[in-house]
Parts: structure tokens; C-alpha cells; sequence
């Protein structure tokens, strides 16, 4: 008798044995159905040995309960007690799955199935699947009897008797077993069409690589012929029917459920196309229309019911066009699209509890082994293995893959995919999400044979496994490459050297030779640099490959790390910080501006790692950048030392602009591509015009002091215009300004021009001295008269030239002025000065804006480059930046007097400034804005991926594709990217045609 108060000593025992609810176990044990055996140790600790005690004791009475009687109940518990094997087994099913314990409660005699313990019962094939599943003769008879040899699959597995990949295996023959019993039972409803044709189910996925799950589509391609003497339309229509009337047999709901889903959409045209076709149909699409993502499939394709001659044929026929694949035009840019559509179709909500498509899960192993098939499998058949595993072991036999590498590899994945069983077992349904309730994570993990703390264990294991399948698929697939030009520990098979530019061409390297001797002299060698190096370039490798130009990359890497390799925190940087790498390998392969920018002071490499909280790409602001500019000219010998110094630091964020465009537009691993493309076009803007300003601000510094000292004999402004006036500079954008003066008291008129002239002239000539350093040229053409009148003006002179000789277009340029260096009370008095002109009173009269029409008419026929495509001109083509910024600006002539937003010299401001008032409807001013950001990308692109400014898209393919990859449009999309941006230019010149000509 238990005294009140205190717990029973059985209570105690369930607890030290793994229950976690021992008071309802405590009241199992005591019903009468486990009377018979409840005092016997061995139940205890066979309960005790599962991954669910609780789960397998409710199991065992209820399956004790639905025995039929007595005799029935005793041979149960006699068996339990007295057989090992049967108990372990019996148990072990019990603890480990619900969806079984309910169907031995329903069928309570096929827990004999579990007695056998004979040699062909450990591993059973499909021949041993189909004596058990014979007794079937229809949907309902099939589902038991498979249930009743999954039964014995799963005790296997749970006991510990077969590995992951032998349970996969049998999963994977009974599958085919249960197939050809839906077939038989189809063809024995319809006899006559099954006469009429032959008809071969092949399977692919899982089922087909031998490695299937215990809940999965069954994935399969059907494949009919005639038999001799009929017609080949009925034949293929009856068969048709056999092949819906078998996936019907699998997959649809019955008293005893479903068996699972029978998927044909692997096949010609997914679930558009025909499911039944000939083998010659079945080759004419392959060889015409497939894409890569179809013989990545094939790779797993196996015959294994209906006609298996036929089916070998097709096999026979098709593995040609497999091992033919990696040939194809964009071979590997297809399959990386894959994968990232893969991972940017997970809801965020299941990212990371994805077990199979997440990263570091199931889906990147068999990515990346199926990859390397692909590309050398053409020319080694040892490596032709539909099984994941197998393939990988053969992959490391051949050098192809490291043999440390392949084994972490394969733990892992046998890990994982076991945690997957589990996990599917439990409740035999088909997910592949880690469960966040505790008590699953907890039967997992004893599952697993993780009994001290199965949950953080299992956590652990998991991460752990999880973080090695990230590293590996990275590194699979470009470390050989190194291994192949570097030196390799004894022993080591080593990648060829034919195999390695095999690698490098199907990876989309157009110079495999040059690439390999980067390789080469960056990895080779003993030495620290070298070692790193070798752990640096796999990951480097798959980043160049998924730029336009991947032979670039690898060369300009090559060259900063020849100019840095010596500087110690170069190579711990790329190492060490997680965003320095990758962010290197963008800017690198994303065309020459950077890179140059880069190679003439390679130290700003530092720029591109997220020390310092992250902010080495964040733009800096106008004063900061104002105050080191003036504090490095006031520290220079003269004013070539100031300028270049100037200089110098206009380039470091020039680069450090490029870089964080580039990066944004591209995204990274940890950071996706930037959504808003009007962000990063105003970023870019204000960055490069601050600079800019700034810049000049430090020559004017420089000249003025060279000359004079302190004191210029004569007041000095720089008023911006354009887009610099703007804020819209591009990366090879010139300095559109003019330049303001005003005598100081005391002064001579004429000593006062000659001063000011001289410092203009001055400046220019210092900003284009030839250097290492990128020229800033200053365009003085918006001036009064252009090129005609003086480059200097006092005040004075602009009122008298405004006042009398003022033109139209040159109110119209006047919009753009702001203010960017020298004099800021004289600059402020040139915008009082000239604010009547570009907002007039009542706005301009209908002759002024006749002219401002007749000048952009002009425009567009006489400026257009000869020989261009205007539908693709940027700048002056229909729906381009001109077409834009002009139909904004008429409108700030119109009403800038009325509308204080209007009074701005941003077009983007303009534009939302005139939709708020009212006088352009919310969506064209959408169309225009979308028009005018994406002109703006397209040539900050070109810049960038030239190295010189252009206004068209490159005819060049890989600077075309480079353009692209910025815009954001993945390989092989070229033609997507100009379509578009034809379609955005048209509706922008229809509103244009509306807003500015009116109608």
C-alpha cells in the first residue's frame, strides 16, 4: 500500500525509464489486460528503451484490447515477454508511431508480422514486398497489406537492424512492389485496354534513386506503345486510363486511407502535357524543348512496373541526353536559379524548421552531388548513380570530391534524412518541418538514440549537421578545382586537370586555362597565405560564377591579392568577417568601374567589411566628407599636393558608392537584393553629387590659398546645376556649374575678374591632372551666352544679362541651381536673384512655352547618336530621362510660383510634389517615376560594368548580361530586361505625349 502523500515506487521506476506522464503509465500498467505481465521486469525496460515509453505502453493495451480472445491475448503477451526480437520490434514501432499503433489496433493479428526473423526478413527486396502485398485485389485489401510491410520496415529501422539508407531502399521497393499491384489491379478492371497497349511506369525521385521516404510523392513518367496491330491513338488512350486508374488505386482516400500521392508532373510538359506517350514522343521533346531542371531529374529515372522492356529502352534512350546536359547554353545558371527559387518559395515562417529545402538541408546535398554528376559523369559512368549516397561515395572515389569532405557529407545527410523519417513516421504524413512542441522533439531525439537531454541534443546534432551541409555544398563543388593545382596530402586523389576546366567551363568561365593558373598561383605553396587562400576561393569561386563575368572576378582577386597578400589583416579580414568576402567577390565580377576604383588604392578593401557595427558601406555624409577634404588641404605642400590629396579621397568614395550599389542591387546571402529601385538611384545620386561638392569645395580651398592665402580679392560661388544641381550625378557624370563673383570693397573690377577667372581655370586643370586618381571635369556650358559668354559673371552681370538677354530654356536650366561650395551669402543672393526667372509669376506665357515644345522637338531629332536604337536611349529616347525631366519641369514653370513643393531641384521631389497638388493623376506620375529610375539604373550600370559612361545598352553579351545581373534579372534573361524596359519607356512617352505636348 502506497502511503498518502508519498509517490509508489513503480511511479519512480517510470520515471527513471523515460515516462513523462508516469501516473497515467502507472494506470495502464494496472489494467487487466497487462495482468498477466505487469510484475515482469523485461516489459520496463523494453518500454524504457523506446522513443516514446508512454506512447508504446498505449500502444501495447490497445493493441492487447482488440485482440479477439483470450487464447489471442495470451500468445501476445507470452511473445512480448518471452521473444526479444518480436518485443523490440513490437515496442519500438509502438514507441515511435501513432499512425502504426492504430492501424495494429485495427488489424490486430499483423502484429505476427513482426514474429519472422528469418535472414531473407532483414532485408527484404521487391520480390519478398510482392508476396506480401499478393493477397491484395483491390484499393482497400492493397492499403493493409502495405501497411502491414511497412510495419516491418519501420521495426527494422527503429531496432536499429537496417541504416537509413537500407530502410530508404526497402521504402523504395516497396513502393515499386505497391506500384505494379495498382497496375495489376487496373489492368484486371479493364482488361481490353490493357490489351491494346504496353504501357512502363518509370520512376523518378526518391522512389526512382532507391532512397524514398516513408510519406512522399512517388514521382513517375509514363511511357505507352502500341502492341503489335493497334492503333496507336487507342492504345495510347487505353493505356491512359490504366495509368489514372493506377495513380487513383495510390493516392485516393479510403476506409483504410491513402497509401500516398502518385505525381506524374516530372513529366514532358508537367501536368499540361500528355500523361501517357510514345518513347519517340518522349525523345522529341527531350531533344527539342526539355530544360536543364528535366535531365537533372532523369538522372533518378528507373523502370519498375508494367512493361520492363519498355522501360529500360527508354532509359537507354534518354541517358545520353542526361550526360549531354551540362553542354548545354546556361547549364549552371539554370540549376543556381533553381536553387534559389527553391529557397525564395519557403514562407518565412518555415525557413528555419525546413529540414529538406532550407539551407544546410537535405535538398542542398542532392543539389550539389547531382550537380557534379552532370559535369562529369560525361565521361565517367562510375559516377551515374541514381542514389544520393552511392553517387557521393563515387564522386570521393574519383577525386572529384575530398574524402574528408564526402564523409562529413555523408554523416550528415544520413542525420538528417533520419531525422526525417522520424519525424514522417510518427504520424505517416508527409512534412518535412522540424516540430516545435517539445514532446515530439523529445521522442525524435530518443529516436535517435540521444537520451541524456534529447532535446538540446537533438537541437544541436541537428544545427551542427546542418552547418556542415552549408559549408560543403559551397565548397563541393570548387574545391577540387584547387585541389587540382595545389598540393595535396598523400594519398589524395586529385582533381585532373581536364576535369578541372571541364568544372570551370560548365561553371561559366570562358578562359578555364587562365582561370586554372589564378588558381594555381593564388593556392599553391605551404604557406599561412596560401592556406587561407584555399579556404577562401571554393566559396569565392561560386560567387564569381554567379556574376556575368566570372573570369574577371577571379582576375581582379587575383590582382588585390597580389598588391595585399603581405598586409596581414587582408586576408583575416576576408576570412574573418562574414560580409568582407562576399561583398569583394560582388564588386569584382560585377564589372570594371570598381575594380578600377579599387586596384589604385587596394586598401579600401577595408570598406567592405561589417566592422564597426556594419556601416563600412554607408555613405558619408556632405560634411563629414566637407571637413577630412579642407583638413587634408590645409595639412598639403601647395595645391597639386591639396588636390591630389582631395582627389584621393574622392576615389576611396567613389569605390566605397560603387561597392554599396553594387552589393545592394545584387543582395547577398544574409541580405537580399534591394526592392526599392528609386532607393538606391537617390543613394547613388546624393553620395556621388555630396562628393562631388565637397571635392570642389576643397580645390576652391586649395587654389585660393595657393594664390592668395587667406582672402580671394573677390567674393566666389559655385552654384551646381543639372543633375549636379540635383543631386542626381551619375558615377561618370561631369560637374554642370557655374561659377559667381562679387569685388570685395576696395577692389578693381578688372583684378577682381582676373582673380576669379584665374581660379577657374586653376581648378579645372588641377582636377584633370592625369593620375591614378579619376578625373572630375567641370562643364561650364549652362553658363549665360554657353560657351560663347565669359566663364565668370559677377552678380551684377547675371541681373543685367537675366533682366534684358534672358532665353527661355535658360530659365528652364535655372531649375536645377543650387548652391555647392564657396561665398555661401553671395550664393544665397544669386538664388534670390534668379528665383523670379525659374518660378514666374503666373508661370511663362503660351509663346515660352511654345519654344520650351518646339526646343525638345528639336532635341529629339538632331542630338540622337546615329545608328542608335532611340526606343533604347536612355537619355534622349521616347519615354527616357529627357522625355521626363522636361514634362516635369515645364510644370515647375507653369506653377512653381503657386506650389512652394514644386520649388525643389529633385526631379523625383518635383514629380511627388506636382501629384500631391494635384496637377498630374497619382499614376502617371508612377510611370513617369518608374521610367525616369530606371533610365538612371541603366546608366549607372553601364558605368559600372564599362568603366565608361553610356547612355545605350552594351552590345557586348557578357556587359549586357552583367546589366542585367544589376537590374536584377537572373542568366539567360536578357531579353526579359530590354522588353521591359521598352514597356516602361512606352508608357512614360504616352504620358509624356499627354502631360507635356499636350494630347
Amino acid at each position: 500500500m502506497t502511503v498518502p502523500g508519498r509517490r509508489s515506487s513503480t511511479f519512480s521506476r517510470l520515471l527513471r525509464h523515460g515516462f513523462t506522464d508516469p501516473s497515467a503509465a502507472e494506470r495502464l500498467l494496472e489494467s487487466a489486460e497487462l495482468a498477466p505481465i505487469r510484475n515482469d521486469p523485461v516489459l520496463l525496460e523494453a518500454l524504457g528503451a523506446t522513443a516514446d515509453p508512454d506512447l508504446a505502453l498505449h500502444g501495447l493495451v490497445r493493441l492487447v484490447e482488440a485482440q479477439p480472445d483470450p487464447g489471442a491475448r495470451r500468445q501476445l503477451l507470452d511473445t512480448v515477454i518471452a521473444a526479444k526480437p518480436l518485443r523490440d520490434r513490437l515496442l519500438g514501432v509502438l514507441g515511435a508511431s501513432s499512425a502504426l499503433a492504430d492501424h495494429l489496433a485495427k488489424h490486430a493479428g499483423d502484429w505476427q508480422a513482426l514474429v519472422m526473423y528469418e535472414p531473407s526478413d532483414l532485408h527484404p527486396g521487391v520480390e519478398e514486398f510482392e508476396i506480401g502485398l499478393a493477397p491484395a485485389t483491390d484499393p482497400v485489401t492493397l492499403r493493409v497489406a502495405y501497411r502491414r510491410c511497412l510495419l516491418s520496415i519501420a521495426a527494422r529501422d527503429v531496432c536499429g537492424t537496417t541504416d537509413v539508407a537500407q530502410t530508404a531502399a526497402e521504402l523504395a521497393d516497396l513502393a515499386t512492389a505497391t506500384l505494379r499491384a495498382a497496375l495489376a489491379i487496373a489492368r484486371t478492371a479493364a482488361p481490353d485496354d490493357a490489351a491494346l497497349c504496353r504501357l512502363a511506369v518509370i520512376a523518378m525521385g526518391k522512389c526512382g534513386g532507391h532512397e524514398l521516404n516513408y510519406v512522399s510523392d512517388v514521382d513517375v513518367i509514363f511511357v505507352g506503345e502500341a502492341v503489335d496491330g493497334a492503333d496507336e491513338g487507342k492504345a495510347l488512350r487505353s493505356a491512359t486510363k490504366l495509368a489514372s486508374h493506377m495513380m487513383r488505386i495510390c493516392s485516393e482516400t479510403t476506409v483504410e486511407g491513402s497509401i500516398w500521392p502518385v505525381d506524374a508532373n516530372l513529366r514532358p510538359e508537367g501536368r499540361n502535357g500528355p500523361l501517357v506517350r510514345t518513347l519517340s514522343s518522349h525523345l522529341a521533346y527531350y531533344q527539342r524543348w526539355a530544360k536543364t531542371w528535366e535531365f537533372q531529374a532523369l538522372l533518378k529515372a528507373r523502370p519498375v512496373a508494367g512493361d520492363i522492356e519498355l522501360g529500360e529502352e527508354y532509359v537507354a534512350a534518354v541517358e545520353p541526353l542526361v550526360w549531354k546536359a551540362a553542354e548545354r547554353e546556361n547549364f549552371v545558371a539554370d540549376v543556381q536559379k533553381m536553387r534559389r527559387r527553391v529557397v525564395e518559395n519557403i514562407p518565412v515562417a518555415e525557413l528555419d524548421r525546413q529540414l529538406k529545402l532550407g539551407p544546410g538541408g537535405l535538398r542542398d546535398v542532392e543539389f550539389a552531388v547531382q550537380l557534379l554528376q552532370l559535369v562529369h559523369g560525361r565521361d565517367d559512368a562510375s559516377l551515374r548513380s541514381g542514389t544520393t549516397l552511392d553517387a557521393l561515395q563515387a564522386l570521393a572515389a574519383g577525386g572529384y570530391v575530398g574524402r574528408a569532405d564526402a564523409a562529413q557529407l555523408d554523416d550528415a545527410y544520413r542525420f538528417l534524412r533520419s531525422m526525417e523519417h522520424r519525424i514522417q513516421l510518427y504520424r505517416l504524413r508527409r512534412t518535412h518541418l522540424v516540430p516545435e512542441d517539445e514532446a515530439d522533439l523529445r521522442r525524435i531525439g530518443r529516436s535517435l538514440g540521444l537520451r541524456v537531454d534529447p532535446v538540446a541534443e537533438l537541437n544541436r546534432e541537428w544545427k551542427r549537421h546542418a552547418s556542415v551541409v552549408r559549408r560543403l555544398h559551397e565548397k563541393l563543388f570548387y574545391r577540387p578545382l584547387l585541389d587540382a593545382v595545389a598540393q595535396l596530402a598523400p594519398g589524395e586523389a586529385r582533381l585532373s586537370a581536364g576535369a578541372a576546366r571541364e568544372r570551370l567551363v560548365a561553371l561559366g568561365y570562358a578562359d578555364p586555362a587562365s582561370a586554372l593558373r589564378h588558381l594555381e598561383a593564388l593556392a599553391s605553396g605551404v604557406s599561412r597565405k596560401a592556406a587561407i587562400q584555399r579556404t577562401l576561393l571554393p566559396v569565392l569561386l561560386g560567387w564569381f560564377a554567379d556574376s556575368a563575368d566570372p573570369d574577371a572576378g577571379l582576375l581582379n582577386f587575383r590582382k588585390v591579392s597580389d598588391a595585399l597578400g603581405r598586409t596581414p589583416w587582408y586576408l583575416r579580414l576576408l576570412r574573418d568577417e562574414g560580409a568582407a568576402a562576399e561583398n569583394l567577390a560582388r564588386v569584382l565580377s560585377a564589372g570594371r568601374l570598381a575594380p578600377d576604383l579599387l586596384m589604385r588604392a587596394p586598401e579600401a578593401v577595408a570598406l567592405l567589411g561589417d566592422g564597426d557595427g556594419g556601416t563600412g558601406l554607408e555613405p558619408r555624409s556632405r560634411a563629414h566628407l566637407e571637413q577630412e577634404i579642407l583638413a587634408a588641404v590645409g595639412r598639403a605642400d601647395g595645391a597639386v599636393q591639396a588636390v591630389t590629396a582631395a582627389r584621393g579621397v574622392r576615389r576611396r568614395e567613389l569605390f566605397r558608392t560603387a561597392a554599396a550599389d553594387i552589393v545592394d542591387s545584387y543582395g547577398t546571402e544574409t541580405k537580399p537584393a534591394e526592392a526599392d529601385q528609386g532607393a538606391l538611384v537617390d543613394r547613388v545620386g546624393a553620395a556621388v553629387s555630396d562628393l562631388t561638392a565637397a571635392t570642389l569645395a576643397g580645390t576652391l580651398r586649395a587654389v585660393v590659398r595657393d594664390g592668395w592665402g587667406d582672402t580671394l580679392p573677390t567674393r566666389f560661388a559655385i552654384i551646381g546645376m543639372g543633375r549636379f544641381g540635383g543631386h542626381e550625378l551619375g558615377y561618370g557624370s561631369d560637374a554642370d556649374v557655374v561659377f559667381v563673383h562679387e569685388p570685395r570693397d576696395g577692389v578693381d573690377e578688372h583684378e577682381a575678374a582676373a582673380a576669379a577667372n584665374r581660379v577657374v581655370e586653376e581648378m579645372r586643370r588641377l582636377l584633370q591632372i592625369p593620375s591614378a586618381d579619376p578625373p572630375l571635369l567641370i562643364d561650364a556650358d549652362l553658363r549665360p551666352e554657353g560657351k560663347s559668354g565669359p566663364l565668370v559673371r559677377t552678380l551684377n552681370s547675371y541681373a543685367a544679362y537675366y533682366r534684358r538677354w534672358s532665353l527661355v530654356w535658360e530659365s528652364q536650366a535655372l531649375l536645377r541651381a543650387e548652391p555647392v561650395a564657396g561665398d555661401e551669402d553671395l550664393a544665397r543672393r544669386f538664388v534670390d536673384l534668379i528665383d523670379p526667372l525659374r518660378y514666374p509669376a503666373q508661370g511663362p506665357g503660351e509663346d515660352a512655352v511654345r519654344e520650351i515644345r518646339r526646343l525638345k522637338a528639336r532635341m529629339e531629332s538632331e542630338r540622337l547618336p546615329r545608328g542608335s536604337d532611340p526606343k533604347l536611349h536612355t537619355k534622349l529616347g521616347p519615354g527616357g530621362l529627357s522625355d521626363v525631366e522636361w514634362t516635369v519641369q515645364l510644370l515647375q514653370l507653369q506653377h512653381g510660383w503657386a506650389e512652394p513643393g514644386l520649388r525643389t531641384t529633385r526631379t523625383r521631389d518635383a514629380l511627388a510634389a506636382a501629384c500631391a497638388a494635384g496637377l498630374i493623376p497619382a499614376e502617371e506620375a508612377a510611370i513617369l517615376d518608374e521610367a525616369w529610375v530606371l533610365a538612371t539604373r541603366v546608366r549607372n550600370a553601364v558605368m559600372l560594368v564599362r568603366g565608361r559612361a553610356g547612355d545605350t545598352f552594351p552590345s557586348d553579351a557578357r556587359e549586357l548580361a552583367a546589366v542585367g545581373r544589376y537590374l536584377g534579372y537572373e542568366p539567360g534573361h536578357v531579353g526579359d530586361m530590354l522588353d521591359a524596359y521598352r514597356r516602361t519607356a512606352r508608357r512614360a512617352r504616352g504620358v509624356v505625349e499627354e502631360l507635356f505636348y499636350g494630347g
